[in-house]
């Protein structure tokens, strides 16, 4: 929360002549006017300042999108600085990321921004819209159209279900049985859950007939609902809503003409009532009514264009490549440039007739019509982390009498700004607040020294300007630090660590395998309804060999399992009554006491083992914190203070950290390194290539640059000679963080003093490497920190051997890479590569037969000239293989022409598309870590997963493909690491015979077993319980009028069968209030039905059974109860 003396250090802007005139210019409609001399960072702050005086909407037209994204922020947090709460009334409306007539659809997040977009402008909410010079010469609808897209809801509201259903289908939500992700609804009776874009968390909506009766915020993870709302905006994930007779219109302007079979997909999509339609409909809508554009929807506003000449020359050459798309397509006449687009001649006509500025940096162009305004501003001097320099200059800036503003984007980095700045005496002031902070209460709370003199406030501004004429000088975070910093906030959908490998039947499907304890492996057929003569009851119904059948109570699912185990493998069904599945279970049983057996030694000498303690944090390792760029995520702060328990426990650390590209995991490992550090313990950082070393090393350098740290490398980078020099240093305790390849595990590598040992991707390392990391685990504190572990790790973790943190939150601003699964198209490529040149990015290509690389690099160079390609492959010579990904790490090539080695961990932010050829011939998880090379940043991402045209893809492969685009959204790492062990196998993993066993009883049931023999070497359980029977002759189910979706009934059957404790039934019987509102009779005996088993089974008792108006209890030998003394 901005303080309000902090707009008081605009004022001497606001009372330039020069500024005057132009306000004065704006509000008079005096047509158009030139305004020079302001930086980036000064147009920024004087547009916001140039609206609030006009006191009329803005739309800023700029060069793209990219400019736009950087842009909006500043605008937003200027608007904060000057009037304290307009950031929310300042949009960026995209132009679309792909160009018409290549049968691509934008982004998703393009479209949901620009439907959101579109709908605040055209309700009345914008007061600036930034706005790419594409977007702008878009052809629009009426603002009415738009105003109508979105749905506000409210307590008390009366509305109809259906037509708000179909309302939701058409502007882009999907009915799903689980509401998980933006866009989803589900309709559960009188309740609907909803997901409104760029809302924190769904809400759920529980109807009294057509009123609203409440509306809660609930968990996607857990489905629990929490905090109420008064109110609820359902926003437009598309700006064109899909349905029947837009199809049908689509359809009619095609007729005639051929698009890739476009035509054949829509005539079955309007034969079948969907709305399901081809890959670029959005260009081919039809455009009747369409003659607007955004500043029709905002008549009173005044146009800006940074600098026009730019803008001119930008439009011009996407123009051409629109023209020459259109040609290619060969749709001709029926779909023109200028159906959907202004040409840039009208468009610019209508630009310099609307009342507005044009900014330019330099005043080159001169103009006798168009009046011009000068204003001086400089570029802030830049420190590099060099604080005491800016001290010297922010007390050079005061004694010239200007006032300074220091903005940073994190609480951290203000207050440690004003400890430095009280430890130097150099007055300063707070100019912002924590909501709720009583420390902040009055404003003058931090002050010292003189009042406004010094301005230290928590916003993003990344480039700071200095306006002498206004005795203004502003200081920005990468003016400061070099790097700009993001804010970040956490994303609250939080999941399970092992959520993904626990089936809960939400996907099962009928002919499965699955697995009954008890009786073995069977499919499943189907629920069936049997009356039992006191009631009716569900069965889960499964096939066993020679067509026997087994009804399986589902108060009783915690017996059955879906079968998973290596790829393809089709499981004999067991005979039912036969010995044959109990030797099975006995052999793999003793399997797993002999597997516990022999890992537990090894855990057990390491819980033994006295480590190192270290201390509690220090001011030095809090003040390293505090500068650390962005805010971080719940997940990595868990994860933070996981690591931090365990070194400062006697116990060595070996825990296994788990998250997504580009989630934090780095950070928490720099923070254990500080920590280790401020204990003068020394750091070992392990990574599986040299590339990757290097990047780690380039990582730490920049992270530690502040702190008197020494950090070196060995690798193939060093010299011999270098290399020697280095480790005697290392040991004699002058290098403080080494880091390297596996060149660190070498016998000759001595550390004075290692407290921490951090391993990346730890499975790429051979077993003689692997057994070198196990010595070292008893003795030094071990962080493993990996994207997709391998599924031993996961299944260590899961059973209690190793311990775990998981980063399933992403950075805020960061977007799902889009998916697009298609044929081999020249042109498809051709624009994809094209495309991300165009935003100054880079291009993966992945090919993975090194010979015919060749052939397609020559290939690519035929289709992108101007392209600068370089080709890497394993086969080259190691130092030559590393001067290409050093080479693309450094931009000296546009595209890498490479087979899967980029798996390997190169981190580039400014490559944001990978084309990954014969994508069919790659597994699951090889897949997921290629396209996790692109989308770390705030960057569009796009992944195409390329085909040869007739292909029949196998089974396996189709299912490996939908996987990847189904998990297209953040934090699909985890599922898609248990999706491997799917459909890949276990078998080059856990070895042989682990593979064997898994095969054999299902990777559920063997995981199950090897945790309890675990448990029990341990002492933690006793042997197995026998089966409980309980018949009280009740209607015990779950109606299908209830809970209609069958998936979702089995799920809840398992998860009741599944309670172990009062806690989660409880937990059980809240998620079903909330979710389907009050239970009737038939589900409340099936809680009481496991309350009633739970209480059993601490007291010994193996049955119940109601004959009449007689129980018969059955305990077992050692019950808690004495049944004599019943009697």
């Amino acid at each position: 929360m901005v303080l309000p003396f902090v707009r008081d250090l605009f004022a001497d802007i606001k009372n330039l002549a020069a500024f005057t005139r132009v306000t004065t210019h704006l509000k008079g409609n005096a047509g158009r006017i030139r305004v020079s001399g302001l930086n980036s960072t000064a147009k920024a702050l004087a547009a916001v300042l140039f609206q609030k005086d006009a006191g009329r909407p803005l739309v800023l037209v700029v060069a793209n999108n990219r400019v736009a994204e950087d842009l909006v922020p500043v605008l937003q947090a200027f608007a904060e600085l000057v009037d304290g709460a307009e950031s929310d009334r300042i949009f960026h409306l995209p132009t679309r990321d792909v160009l018409p007539f290549q049968n691509l659809s934008p982004h998703p997040e393009i479209q949901e921004q620009r439907a959101a977009a579109l709908w605040r402008i055209a309700s009345g909410a914008a007061s600036i819209v930034v706005c790419p010079v594409v977007s702008a010469a878009w052809r629009l609808r009426s603002a009415e159209y738009y105003a109508d897209l979105a749905r506000t809801l409210r307590k008390a509201d009366t509305i109809e279900i259906d037509p708000l259903l179909r309302h939701l289908n058409s502007v882009g939500y999907h009915s799903v049985d689980v509401v998980e992700m933006p866009g989803d609804y589900a309709l559960r009776g009188g309740i609907l859950d909803v997901y409104s874009p760029e809302s924190d968390r769904p809400v759920r909506i529980e109807f009294f007939g057509d009123e609203i009766e409440s509306l809660r915020k609930f968990d996607p993870g857990t489905q629990r609902s929490s905090d109420p709302v008064d109110e609820l905006v359902l926003l437009p994930l598309t700006e064109t809503p899909i349905n029947e007779e837009l199809l049908a219109a689509i359809h009619a302007r095609l007729s005639g003409k051929r698009i890739s079979g476009a035509e054949d997909i829509v005539e079955e999509a309007i034969r079948s009532g969907g709305v399901t339609v081809f890959p670029g409909w959005e260009f081919y809508a039809p455009v009747a009514g369409a003659e607007k554009t955004v500043f029709d929807l905002l008549p009173n506003a005044a146009v800006f264009t940074d600098e026009p000449t730019e803008l001119k020359a930008e439009f011009e050459r996407i123009w051409v490549r629109i023209e020459e798309a259109h040609e290619r397509s060969g749709v001709g006449n029926l779909v023109r440039p200028t159906d959907l687009y202004l040409d840039p001649e009208s468009w610019w006509h209508q630009l310099n007739s609307l009342p507005g500025a044009d900014l330019e940096h330099l005043s080159i162009t001169t103009s006798a019509e168009q009046p011009e305004v000068a204003f001086l501003t400089q570029p802030s001097p830049r420190f590099h982390g060099d604080l005491p320099a800016m001290l010297e200059e922010v007390k050079r800036q005061l004694a010239e009498s200007r006032r300074v503003l220091i903005a940073v984007t994190n609480t951290g980095e203000v207050e440690r700004l004003a400890d430095i700045f009280t430890e130097y005496s150099i007055g300063f002031r707070l100019g912002s607040r924590t909501r709720g902070g009583e420390s902040y209460a009055d404003e003058t709370a931090y002050f010292a020294g003189e009042v406004l003199i010094t301005t230290l406030v928590k916003a993003y501004v990344p480039d700071g300007v200095v306006w002498p004429e206004a005795h203004l000088s502003i200081f920005g975070a990468r003016d400061l630090f070099d790097e700009s910093e993001a804010v970040a906030s956490p994303r609250q959908r939080q999941k399970s660590k092992t959520s993904a490998f626990l089936s809960d039947f939400r996907d099962l499907q009928i002919g499965d395998f699955v697995v009954h304890v008890e009786h073995g492996i069977g499919q499943y057929v189907g629920l069936k309804d049997i009356n039992q003569g006191d009631g009716n009851a569900e069965f889960m119904l499964l096939e066993y060999a020679e067509g026997a059948r087994l009804y399986v109570p589902l108060t009783r699912l915690d017996l059955v399992q879906k079968y998973r185990s290596s790829e393809g493998i089709k499981p004999a069904l067991n005979h039912l009554g036969s010995a044959t599945w109990a030797k099975t279970k006995a052999r793999v049983r003793k399997a797993m006491k002999d597997m516990a057996d022999e890992l537990l030694k090894l855990y057990a000498e390491r819980a033994a083992a006295k480590g190192h303690s270290f201390p509690p944090d220090t001011q030095w390792v809090r003040e390293f914190e505090d500068a650390f760029e962005y805010n971080e995520t719940e997940d990595q702060q868990n994860a933070i203070n996981d690591v931090k328990r365990d070194m400062e426990s006697e116990q060595p650390m070996d825990r296994l950290l788990c998250g997504d590209v580009g989630y934090g995991k780095t950070e928490v490992a720099m923070r254990a390194a500080f920590k280790s550090l401020s204990d003068n313990k020394q750091v070992a950082v392990l990574a599986p290539t040299t590339v990757l070393a290097f990047q780690h090393f380039e990582t730490f350098k920049q992270r530690f640059a502040a702190f008197p740290i020494s950090i070196d490398m060995v690798s193939r980078f060093r010299t011999p000679k270098q290399q020697k020099e280095i480790l005697q240093r290392v040991e004699q305790g002058k290098v403080d963080v080494l880091i390297g390849t596996h060149r660190l595990l070498s016998q000759d590598v001595k550390f004075a003093d290692l407290g921490l040992l951090v391993v990346d991707e730890e499975q790429r390392f051979g077993v003689r490497h692997k057994e070198r990391l196990k010595q070292m685990r008893k003795q030094v504190d071990v962080l493993t920190m990996s994207a997709t572990p391998i599924p031993r790790t996961l299944h260590m973790s899961l059973v209690g051997l190793r311990d775990m943190s998981v980063i399933e939150t992403p950075p805020k601003d960061r977007i799902a890479v889009q998916t697009v699964v298609a044929s081999w198209d020249d042109k498809l490529i051709q624009s994809a590569i094209e495309q991300e040149l165009d935003r100054g990015g880079q291009v993966y290509f992945v090919h993975n037969r090194i010979e015919t690389i060749w052939t397609i690099a020559a290939k690519l160079q035929e289709l992108v000239p101007r392209a600068r390609i370089i080709v890497g492959h394993g086969q080259m010579d190691q130092g030559q293989l590393e001067k290409v990904m050093m080479d693309f790490m450094h931009h000296h090539s546009d595209i890498l022409l490479s087979t899967t080695i980029i798996e390997n961990g190169l981190d580039i932010p400014l490559c944001n598309t990978i084309l990954i050829n014969r994508a069919d011939r790659l597994g699951l998880s090889e897949l997921y870590q290629l396209r996790g090379r692109v989308g770390r940043s705030n960057r569009r991402a796009y992944a195409y997963l390329l085909l040869p045209a007739d292909i029949e893809l196998t089974p396996i492969a189709r299912r490996r493909l939908a996987a990847l685009k189904e998990f297209s959204d953040l934090g699909a790492g985890f599922k898609i690491a248990a999706l491997d062990l799917e459909l890949r196998g276990a078998g080059n993993l856990l070895g042989g015979e682990q593979s064997g066993h898994i095969e054999a009883v299902g990777f559920e049931l063997y995981t199950q077993m090897l945790e309890r023999a675990v448990r029990e070497m341990k002492g933690e359980v006793a042997a197995e319980e026998p089966e409980m029977q309980i018949n009280l002759g009740l209607t015990i189910r779950i109606p299908a009028e209830y809970i209609p979706e069958e998936n979702q009934r089995l799920r809840m059957y398992k998860r009741v069968a599944g309670v172990e404790t009062e806690k989660q039934l409880e937990d059980v019987r809240g998620e079903l209030q909330d979710r389907y509102g009050e239970p009737p009779s038939a589900v409340r005996n099936l809680l009481d039905y496991a309350t009633l088993k739970l209480l059993a089974s601490t007291i010994g008792v193996t049955g119940l059974e109601r004959k009449k108006d007689v129980v018969i209890i059955k305990f077992t030998k050692n019950a808690a109860i004495d049944p004599e003394r019943l009697a």
